[in-house]
């Protein structure tokens, strides 16, 4: 079976996958990080079975759901509520008795964890927020408004917790491209991914462009890769699935 199952017997089991866009190109390394998150997720969640598959290995998808008991909650591992948890995870999942959650961007925890994660970066450089420039890197899309909607939302949350004296989006699909928004930060700037993994993205396209603006500043791992996700991830899957049995119909 693709993906990875963890279960116990000491409670009624839930089943939940969790799901992420993957690496078309070479789908093993991700799917092994994606089980890894998925261990982690589910060491919280006693009584669950967890699994998890990426949609650009075959088949992982399928197999998970096969898996499965019961209609499992779908969690998707991406940034924005868009064409891939609006529509293929909808088609991926069709005749499926699936339910298919927000995506971890949205999530309103998510920001706070990043506050937190900057408070930490601000006191290891002596920075004060104020004195500092943010630059938030993200996906961005050239076919929907979601992605960069998301991340405007995240950029004011953050905003509301910690006074920065300059918060920028960057984006690698659409203007401001990161690539035009990197340049005169002053000495004092930190960049966070607004991704949920380290993929190409975040392996080749930041890194490309903060070195053509000579970017001085802290270069942060992805929001999603915080140590913080995977609790807030088993958060949402007690919310979703004690939402669930508030309005199940009794008998």
């Amino acid at each position: 079976m693709s993906g990875t199952d963890y279960f116990s017997l000491k409670a009624p089991a839930t089943d939940v996958i969790v799901v992420s866009h993957g690496q078309p190109s070479d789908p093993a390394p991700a799917e092994a990080e994606l089980a890894e998150l998925t261990a982690r997720v589910a060491a919280q969640l006693q009584g669950w079975r967890l699994h998890s598959a990426t949609l650009a290995s075959p088949g992982a998808l399928v197999n998970a759901l096969d898996a499965c008991n019961e209609a499992p909650l779908i969690y998707p591992l991406f940034m924005t509520d868009g064409w891939f948890t609006q529509s293929v995870l909808p088609k991926r999942t069709a005749g499926r008795a699936a339910r298919i959650l927000p995506p971890l961007g949205t999530d309103s925890a998510l920001p706070q964890l990043a506050s937190d994660l900057l408070k930490e970066t601000l006191a290891a450089k002596n920075w004060h927020a104020g004195d500092t420039c943010l630059i938030i890197a993200a996906h961005g899309s050239g076919r929907s408004p979601n992605s960069a909607r998301a991340t405007k939302h995240f950029a004011q949350a953050i905003g509301k917790t910690l006074s920065f004296g300059e918060i920028r989006l960057g984006f690698i699909e659409e203007p401001p491209y990161l690539g035009e928004v990197v340049f005169d930060t002053g000495p004092q700037t930190i960049c966070l991914p607004f991704f949920a993994t380290i993929g190409g993205h975040v392996i080749d396209d930041i890194p490309r462009a903060l070195d053509h603006a000579d970017y001085p500043g802290p270069r942060l791992d992805p929001i999603g890769t915080d140590p913080g996700v995977p609790e807030l991830i088993a958060t949402a899957l007690q919310d979703a699935a004690c939402s669930a049995s508030h309005h199940r119909p009794l008998k």
